[in-house]
C-alpha cells in the first residue's frame, strides 16, 4: 500500500471521514482509518463512556457500530470515491467473527487494507484480549491472513509485558504491518460522588499522556520486526509525528488531537514538509528510524 504522505487518522477518532469534510480536504491525508467495524451491530457501552483526564482522555465507547453489512451497503458507497487510502478497523469477539468480517471487506475494491484490532476480549477465552498473548495474537492474525488478500495491518495493545513478543507473533502470522499503540487501560474517579467516571469503571487512555510509552514501544518494535510500523499515541503536532518517524515508524496516526482541532492532520502534514525542507531531506524515508542513540 502506497501513501501520499505518512499522516493517517486513528480509528474511532475520525468517524468515517465524511464528518470532517467541512474542515479539511480529506484527499490530502495519507489514509483514513474508519471507526471499528464488527460482524454484527453493537450498541456500545452505557453512558457515561468518556472522561477527560490530565493530558488525555479515557473512553469506553465499546465499538458502537451498525455492523459490516451496514458499512458495505451505506458507508462504503459514500467514501469509496475518495482519493486516499480508506482502511477499515476490524474487531471481533472470536476468531470466526474476525474472519467473516475480513472476508466481506476483502470484496470491496476500493478498500486497500484492514487494521485488525486485537485488543478485543475473546469471549471464548473468558474475556482475555487476543493481543495480550503471543499465541492469541498469532492465531487471529493467521486466521484472517488466510481469507484477506490485501494489506493486513495489526493494531497492538500496549497492555502487555513485552510488546516485541506480540509484534513478532503477528509478523509470523502474516501481518504486512503493525500499528501501535492502542489505548492504555486506565480509570478515573469522581471523589465527591465516590463513583467511577465511566460506566465500565475502566477505559482506554489516549492523548499526550501516553506518548512517551508509545514512542518507547515503537522504537522497541522497530528493532524486533522486519515489517513497517505505524506509530500512534499522543501525537498532537508535527514535532510529535516526526519523533515517531525517527523512532522507526514509517507512518503515523492522529487520534485524540482530532477532537481538539479538526484541522490538525493538515497542519501536521505541512509541519513535516517544513521539517524536511529545513533539514535538507529529499524524502521522508531519510528520517524513518534515523534516531541516533
Amino acid at each position: 500500500m502506497q501513501l501520499a504522505n505518512p499522516v493517517m487518522t486513528a480509528s474511532g477518532t475520525f468517524g468515517y471521514g465524511t464528518e470532517f469534510a467541512d474542515f479539511i480536504d480529506l484527499e490530502r491525508l495519507g489514509g483514513i482509518i474508519v471507526k471499528g467495524t464488527t460482524l454484527n451491530r453493537r450498541e456500545g457501552n452505557p453512558y457515561p463512556r468518556m472522561a477527560e483526564t490530565p493530558s488525555g482522555m479515557l473512553n469506553a465507547v465499546g465499538l458502537q457500530n451498525k455492523g459490516v453489512d451496514y458499512f458495505v451497503q451505506h458507508i462504503y458507497p459514500a467514501i469509496k470515491h475518495l482519493r486516499t487510502n480508506i482502511i477499515v478497523n476490524v474487531s471481533g469477539s472470536d476468531i470466526e467473527s474476525y474472519v467473516r468480517t475480513a472476508e466481506i471487506i476483502n470484496e470491496l475494491e476500493e478498500i486497500p487494507a484492514i487494521e485488525l484490532n486485537i485488543s478485543c476480549p475473546n469471549v471464548k477465552q473468558g474475556g482475555m484480549a487476543f493481543g495480550v498473548t503471543a499465541k492469541g495474537a498469532n492465531e487471529v492474525t493467521k486466521a484472517v491472513r488466510e481469507v484477506y488478500k490485501k494489506t493486513l495491518i495489526v493494531k497492538l495493545s500496549p497492555n502487555v509485558t513485552d510488546i516485541t513478543e506480540i509484534a513478532r507473533a503477528v509478523e509470523d502470522g502474516g501481518a504486512d504491518s503493525v500499528s501501535l499503540i492502542n489505548t492504555l487501560l486506565g480509570m478515573a474517579i469522581d471523589a465527591e460522588r465516590r463513583r467511577p467516571m465511566l460506566s465500565t469503571i475502566t477505559g482506554g487512555l489516549s492523548g499526550p499522556a501516553v506518548k512517551p510509552i508509545a514512542l518507547r514501544m515503537v522504537w522497541q518494535v522497530s528493532k524486533a520486526v522486519n515489517i513497517p510500523i505505524i506509530g500512534l499515541g499522543g501525537i498532537m503536532n508535527a514535532r510529535d509525528a516526526i519523533e515517531f518517524l525517527l523512532a522507526g515508524a514509517s507512518a503515523i496516526q492522529v487520534g485524540t488531537a482530532n477532537f481538539i482541532d479538526p484541522t490538525v492532520t493538515i497542519k501536521i502534514i505541512e509541519g513535516i514538509n517544513d521539517y524536511l525542507e529545513r533539514h535538507h531531506y529529499q524524502s521522508i524515508s531519510e528520517i524513518i528510524g534515523a534516531l541516533e542513540c
